[in-house]
């Protein structure tokens, strides 16, 4: 997988280079699986799954994008490097940003309303990064 478009976003100050790190990268599929596992328990409010699922999901896009070799300290582009670092289809990074406003809705403005489809979406989404994460090689 080409990683231009991820160092054009280093030129442009947009991400880091770092080098990848085993044990931040095994820490982060390991709180993102935990996480995903929990939105699962019964008599969990949506708002609950949501923040899980949605905790679980940066998780993944964060620990691919450090899998590369790369860090950003803004919680939106991690999704959107997806298409470039797990090969994510567009349309499914935009379903994690569409989450990523709602989040910081709820977060920042105290407003919370979670669509049970796009939960869904999220939960799906989140799992098929959880796959695709644990394709990845190991980091030495």
């Amino acid at each position: 997988m080409s990683n231009q478009t991820l160092d054009n976003l280093v030129k442009i100050k947009k991400l880091n280079n770092e080098p990848p790190d085993a044990n931040e990268f095994n820490g982060m599929v390991a709180a993102a699986t935990t996480k995903l596992k929990d939105v699962g328990i019964d008599g969990l409010s949506v708002d609950s799954q949501f923040s899980l699922a949605y905790g679980a999901a940066h998780a993944l896009s964060l620990a691919a994008l450090r899998w590369h070799g790369y860090r950003s300290e803004h919680r939106y582009l991690v999704f959107q490097c997806l298409p470039h670092t797990l090969g994510l289809d567009k349309a499914k990074w935009r379903v994690l940003d569409k989450c990523h406003n709602c989040r910081n809705l709820a977060e920042y403005e105290g407003h919370l309303e979670i669509d049970t489809q796009l939960l869904k979406e999220l939960i799906q989404i989140t799992n098929e990064l959880l796959v695709l994460v644990n394709d990845l090689e190991t980091i030495q």
